[in-house]
């Protein structure tokens, strides 16, 4: 087997792959802001109220039925399906929901897109709070507020093991390598065979409709390919106002300014930068080969030049 064929390998560094996608670089950065106001909120009251509980009365997610530890009913609202992913119970919470966002989401937001990945995140999110929602009370469990990114994060591991099922794992304890597929799949069970467990405030639910959502979302993926550009060019066509497009502008005015006309030739002529250029999308249309059919499908020349692309970098 040669270096180029194993498993694990994947060039790195070269425009395309991040080490932080932007999405993941995000979600963290708000997680990590929402986190610390948590804790200024933690050291606060309004009127004899605690600044904790004020934050997650309005911003965790309550459930449908119940009394609150205020001993009011519990405050649902929409809203809190989007706004609960990003509060955490403590440290060690965050830090590990962090973690596997980070391990998991990289290479899923690399093949995937940002617009993609980011819809997928929420919507796992939102998936595993209203498994909380709707099945506790049907389950006779009691309910709390429920915060944390673990939902969505387990939607993000669902689909990196059902994209990269034979990529290895390499464990810290015991520090031993295993299978994406079988490590992801262990973990899953383990959330089934949790679920109510008294005395427990793991919200193993969300977990598990996280994860349903994460199998469902790359399972019709593969069968019909979901594509969100579409969707976001609609929107994006629906609040442009008609008179701005790009064609109209051109048509009342063909010659703008010099610079604006020669942009093209400025680059390849007097930057002298064409052969990089044409490297570059040599690299790009190589990338969307792997997006297509796999890393494994490349030919040697192809992945000579990834190999060579990833030195350079």
């Amino acid at each position: 087997m040669s270096y180029y064929d194993r498993d694990y390998y994947r060039p790195r560094g070269f425009r395309g792959f991040y080490l932080f996608p932007p999405v993941i670089k995000n979600i963290m950065i708000i997680n990590i802001a929402v986190f610390f106001i948590q804790f200024i909120f933690d050291n606060l009251t309004f009127g004899g109220v605690p600044g904790w509980y004020v934050l997650n009365r309005y911003f965790s997610l309550n459930p449908l039925v119940g009394i609150d530890p205020a001993g009011q009913a519990f405050n649902f609202q929409i809203w809190q399906l989007i706004t609960y992913q990003f509060m955490h119970g403590g440290f060690w919470h965050i830090f590990f929901n962090m973690f596997m966002l980070w391990m998991f989401g990289m290479e899923i937001e690399n093949l995937w897109g940002s617009q993609k990945f980011l819809i997928f995140y929420l919507l796992a999110g939102i998936t595993g709070g209203l498994f909380q929602l709707i099945f506790t009370p049907l389950m006779g469990l009691s309910g709390g507020f429920t915060v944390g990114a673990s939902a969505a994060v387990f939607g993000v591991m669902v689909a990196f093991g059902m994209t990269y099922p034979d990529r290895y794992i390499f464990l810290l304890f015991p520090p031993i390598p295993i299978k994406a597929k079988y490590l992801i799949g262990f973990l899953v069970a383990i959330e089934y065979f949790s679920v109510g467990n008294a005395g427990e405030p793991i919200a193993h639910l969300a977990h598990l409709g996280g994860a349903a959502s994460g199998f469902l979302f790359v399972l019709y993926d593969r069968k019909r390919g979901i594509n969100f550009s579409r969707f976001f060019n609609i929107l994006k066509d629906a609040f442009t106002p008609k008179g701005s497009s790009k064609n109209s502008a051109s048509f009342r005015k063909p010659f703008r300014t010099k610079d604006e006309n020669i942009i093209d030739a400025e680059f390849y002529e007097i930057n002298g930068n064409s052969e990089e250029e044409i490297d570059q999308e040599e690299i790009d249309r190589i990338l969307d080969k792997i997006s297509r059919s796999g890393y494994q499908n490349l030919t040697e020349r192809e992945k000579k030049i990834l190999f060579e692309a990833s030195k350079r970098s």
